[in-house]
């Protein structure tokens, strides 16, 4: 049997998570648009033998401009480009279901992942936020559970799409002066709810079958669409108890979809601030909160918290009224880990601000490159992970540290892969099966 590695996921975000990163003296305010510090990033994290880069994204302008950097790059294009400057590592890309057609962005996933040889992958979201509802004709933000309908419907036609062609379609007779068997294309020709798609996809079957399918929902409706779908889950706890609970349920969820337990991986997040002693990791720490302004930090807080501006204090604890998370339609699983953590911890709305500054809700860590590697075999080890989402809070030194002294930790432990290898598409490095065409399948089954 093999040994179980863990899965390394480097979540890229301009000069860092911390929203205060942009301020300090080695950061780029203008790196959010610039290729060449991506291209450094990604071969970093590819030093680094990590299995996978994310972007993240939002058809929506994100923070006040007065805040941090806000310019995002395209991520399929970002990743097209990075595809070109490394060998190995996965490309995952968030983009919309509610924002979004099948058709037109099964088609670039489909093209990212021949471009990179097979390592791209989707994350997929549902978009919260009436502000990008707005962006599209709409009022208002569609409700959660609606949502989730729509991006239910919106992979099940992916997936035919990128099954429309079968792998062996492609004959290539030059003699015969036929290029592919006509017999193997099968246009989805789906009407549904929210979708109506007639032909096939206009792109080859691609290395992988289709991209690996990343989720990040933690709520009721996140997980049942996990459980059903993903592949892999972007998800933040603050305990070790919490992230255990939610790695035992969504590991019960995908078995009863009548899917195997190891084919979905759980990856929490983590902010590691880093240094040679613990007491510089924690004066690194306090050299970010010294850079938060409170005011932006106070109006993302109550927007979050669903609360009129002027509700919160500074100096006082989250109002004991706060509305149910029953009553968000946004981000629902990240308002409950928000609240949950300021009552456990007692902390005031100053002391909130600082904690989800370095990470929006994810577990930030300080310590030294031992205590880090710690912490991550811990969770491990415990039932509580198959890898991490690594979230540098500066970016690029903290991936550079990240990589040149926690990594050599975990390889040491026997927990991380000391090169590559063989395999060669993202799926493989996931320890994926390679998805059977559903249309090629389905006459083989019949005949049984």
């Amino acid at each position: 049997m093999t040994e179980r590695r863990l899965h390394l996921n480097a979540f890229l975000m301009n000069t860092g998570h911390h929203e205060a990163s942009w301020r300090l003296p080695e950061s780029d305010p203008h790196a959010s648009v610039d290729l060449a510090h991506y291209r450094g990033l990604a071969r970093t994290a590819e030093r680094g033998t990590f299995d996978s880069l994310f972007l993240a994204d939002g058809p929506v302008l994100f923070n006040s401009v007065g805040q941090r950097p806000s310019g995002a790059l395209e991520p399929i294009t970002l990743l097209t480009a990075l595809a070109t400057v490394t060998e190995h590592i996965g490309l995952i890309a968030t983009a919309s279901t509610s924002y979004n057609s099948p058709y037109n962005l099964a088609r670039r996933l489909a093209s990212l992942d021949h471009l990179s040889g097979g390592r791209a992958g989707w994350n997929i979201v549902t978009t919260a936020g009436a502000e990008a509802a707005r962006n599209f004709g709409l009022d208002d933000q569609p409700a959660h559970a609606t949502r989730y309908e729509r991006a239910a419907e919106f992979l099940d036609v992916a997936l035919k799409l990128w099954d429309s062609w079968e792998d062996d379609l492609v004959v290539a007779d030059k003699a015969a002066g036929v290029w592919g068997d006509e017999h193997k294309v099968h246009p989805p020709r789906h009407r549904g709810t929210y979708f109506s798609v007639e032909g096939a996809l206009n792109v080859p079957r691609t290395p992988q079958g289709y991209p690996l399918l990343v989720q990040a929902g933690s709520s009721e409706n996140g997980r049942r669409f996990a459980a059903r779908y993903a592949e892999a889950v972007f998800t933040a706890q603050q305990t070790l108890a919490d992230a255990q609970a939610f790695y035992a349920d969504l590991k019960s969820r995908t078995e009863r979809a009548g899917r195997d337990r190891d084919h979905i991986k759980i990856l929490p997040g983590i902010v590691p601030v880093i240094g040679s002693t613990e007491a510089e990791a924690r004066r690194h720490e306090a050299v970010l909160e010294d850079h938060i302004v409170y005011e932006h930090g106070l109006d993302r807080l109550e927007h979050l918290l669903g609360v009129e501006p002027g509700t919160l204090e500074l100096d006082a604890r989250l109002p004991a009224d706060l509305p149910p998370e029953s009553a968000i339609e946004g981000a629902k699983s990240r308002y409950t880990l928000v609240v949950e953590l300021a009552r456990r911890e007692r902390l005031t709305v100053r002391e909130l601000i600082g904690r989800p500054s370095g990470g929006r809700g994810h577990l930030t860590f300080a310590g030294t490159p031992e205590q880090v590697a710690d912490a991550i075999e811990e969770w491990f080890r415990s039932g509580a992970a198959d890898g991490f989402n690594i979230m540098p809070a500066v970016l690029p030194s903290g991936l550079e540290l990240f990589v040149d002294h926690v990594v050599p930790v975990l390889r040491a432990r026997g927990l991380l892969r000391t090169e590559y290898g063989p395999r060669r598409t993202l799926r493989e490095r996931y320890g994926l099966p390679r998805p059977v065409n559903q249309y090629a399948a389905a006459p083989a089954l019949a005949a049984r």
